[in-house]
């Protein structure tokens, strides 16, 4: 179904919106992110059969409320929902693009899965920007924003964690592989998002086994 102008209009405002909230972010989660993840997302949405308004408006202004880049969750909602309102967005599609935005993060593995065609097609979007060479990319420049280390053989990563452990206790940026980036392609929700994934993550498998060799000097072995 074609967006109509007013529908049109959202998307624009959410576009402008967003670029001012995100573009001088360098911890990975900047506009450039956002661009990604929603081309994806709509790309996924055409090829599953979601509502493609929703997965849009979605995907943009999924990170203004990310917990990272907020004092708190709730917090970051409410920015959202206030942008939402104020915008004149139809109560209808404003609910279902806060259901998606507040139960769409990782959290350690902790959310439950999405309920709706239109979330988990946005949720596969933003983890596919977290695997494959972008993903290499995004969690080198996290991990130097956060202050923490690119690796270290003798902290090991981490297992089962709560979803407060998963956010405050350190880690490195190797281990951040181990600990969710690996774990995606197995919680890809749309046929779409596991194609995409598959090589994704050959691409960070390829990779770790490489940074190994060279960490440990055995790049000709």
């Amino acid at each position: 179904m074609k967006m109509n102008d007013e529908q049109r209009e959202w998307i624009k405002r959410a576009e402008q919106y967003v670029h001012e909230q995100m573009c001088r972010d360098s911890s990975g989660h900047d506009w450039w992110h956002i661009v990604r993840v929603r081309r994806l997302a709509v790309r996924i949405a055409v090829e599953e059969g979601a509502d493609v308004l929703i997965c849009e408006l979605a995907a943009l202004l999924h990170d203004v409320a990310d917990a990272k880049l907020n004092p708190n969750h709730d917090g970051g909602l409410q920015k959202v929902t206030q942008w939402l309102e104020s915008n004149g967005i139809e109560p209808i599609i404003r609910d279902k693009v806060l259901s998606i935005i507040a139960n769409m993060s990782y959290n350690g593995g902790h959310n439950p899965p999405m309920d709706s065609i239109e979330g988990q097609v946005v949720q596969d979007a933003d983890r596919l920007d977290a695997m494959g060479a972008i993903g290499i990319g995004r969690t080198f420049a996290y991990a130097g924003w956060n202050g923490h280390l690119m690796h270290h053989p003798n902290l090991a990563p981490r297992e089962a964690m709560t979803e407060s452990e998963y956010r405050q206790q350190p880690s490195t940026a190797i281990n951040h592989f181990t600990e969710k980036l690996l774990k995606l392609r197995a919680l890809m929700n749309t046929s779409s998002g596991k194609q995409l994934a598959h090589k994704r993550h050959l691409v960070m498998e390829e990779f770790l086994e490489q940074f190994h060799k060279e960490w440990n000097a055995e790049d000709d072995k």
